[in-house]
């Protein structure tokens, strides 16, 4: 039945979003068509879609994803190495869950986490 899961969050700016995730998470732009207002992004196997939303307070934004991944010290270490800001409370490490995680805040305060089981 359900196959997979493409969350929607908010954005201030489109190019300002665009830029962080294409720039410094690697991401990719998804689709052929540039739609006003909204945005849909793309790495591997996850997409993310954004609308827009520009009476956005980032203060009172709780949007949050957490995304899976296989190879989360490669992936810290890439971000470490584009000056990606992690997340103050969110540096890499071992949870008491059984997933070592990091997270990180993009313009809007959009927060993704990333998890990998150990």
């Amino acid at each position: 039945m359900l196959k997979e899961i493409n969350p929607k969050l908010p954005m201030r700016d489109k190019a300002i979003t665009k830029d962080f995730y294409l720039n410094k998470l690697d991401f990719e732009e998804f689709g052929n068509a540039d739609f006003d207002g909204y945005l849909m992004v793309e790495k591997d196997d996850i997409q993310i879609h954004f609308f827009e939303f520009k009476e956005l307070d980032p203060k009172k934004n709780y949007g949050q994803v957490y995304i899976r991944t296989d190879e989360i010290d490669k992936l810290y270490q890439f971000l470490l190495d584009k000056k990606t800001s992690i997340h103050p409370n969110g540096n890499l490490e071992i949870k008491p869950w059984g997933q070592k995680e990091f997270s990180v805040l993009d313009p809007d305060n959009n927060l993704l986490t990333f998890g990998q089981t150990i």
